[in-house]
């Protein structure tokens, strides 16, 4: 589904990948993580067109994405979300999942009046749990239901791919439990791409993890097999596996 190879990207002398290979099979739900600065959201910006790679190849389901721009991938299938959620505040969240359902539409066909709840949307709104919210403007939801509601906007879209960026940062317990949920929901039919620093998270919803340090893939595996693995513990848990013996002295 997803398929990066050799991909360099630098600003201004810094690599911010620096030869990075990545395959996602269509169907997974694939957590990448690593340090601030590891090459993270750089990656997800190379696949969505927001940021041309200097060298590589980006394929998305056979197709080269390197130079097509942003609108043209996300009509290939290719969706993403944000750090900070981008929902319309002042409209109701069927009005915001009704206005990302309409994007292939032409500009007139926005101005008219609508007729019930199309399937995408009505789709969306039960998938997320939105629906008894639906009437309520997105400016009143709280943080995990803006996200959600982000969320369900990629949905309505019918994307294949799903890249989200830190969907659980700021969220309460339950929030973060609710949204597991719903990424595993999702992945029986999508193929969805996690960038995630929540690492209790990742350990009770990841089943293949990527880590990333200074641009470049350091190891990938199940989340046991990255959790053990000493260039992870040193470079991302921030000390080495041996300095525990230390610390119980």
């Amino acid at each position: 589904m997803l398929e990066l190879r050799d991909v360099q990207v630098a600003f201004d002398g810094f690599r911010a990948l620096d030869g990075v290979n990545l395959t996602v099979p269509e169907g997974e739900l694939r957590f990448l993580i690593g340090p601030n600065g590891a090459g993270k959201t750089t990656l997800i910006d190379v696949v969505t067109g927001l940021t041309r790679p200097a060298a590589g190849s980006v394929r998305f389901a056979g197709q080269d994405l390197v130079g097509r721009k942003e609108h043209q991938i996300v009509r290939l299938g290719v969706g993403r979300t944000f750090q900070t959620s981008v929902v319309f505040e002042e409209l109701t969240v069927v009005e915001n999942l009704d206005l990302a359902a309409s994007f292939r539409e032409p500009l007139w066909a926005l101005t008219r009046r609508r007729k019930g709840v199309s399937e995408a949307v009505a789709e969306s709104l039960a998938r997320t749990g939105l629906e008894a919210l639906a009437e309520r403007p997105a400016g009143v939801l709280s943080h995990g239901q803006r996200q959600w509601l982000e969320i369900g906007m990629l949905l309505a879209q019918r994307p294949r791919l799903l890249l989200l960026d830190e969907p659980v940062a700021g969220m309460s317990k339950d929030e973060r439990e609710r949204t597991g949920e719903l990424l595993t929901a999702i992945a029986a039919d999508h193929t969805v791409v996690v960038v995630e620093h929540d690492m209790d998270f990742l350990r009770r919803h990841a089943s293949t993890v990527t880590v990333l340090h200074e641009g470049r893939v350091l190891v990938e595996g199940s989340v046991d097999e990255v959790s053990v693995d000493p260039r992870v513990q040193e470079v991302y848990l921030g000390r080495r596996a041996d300095d525990t013996v230390g610390e119980r002295s």
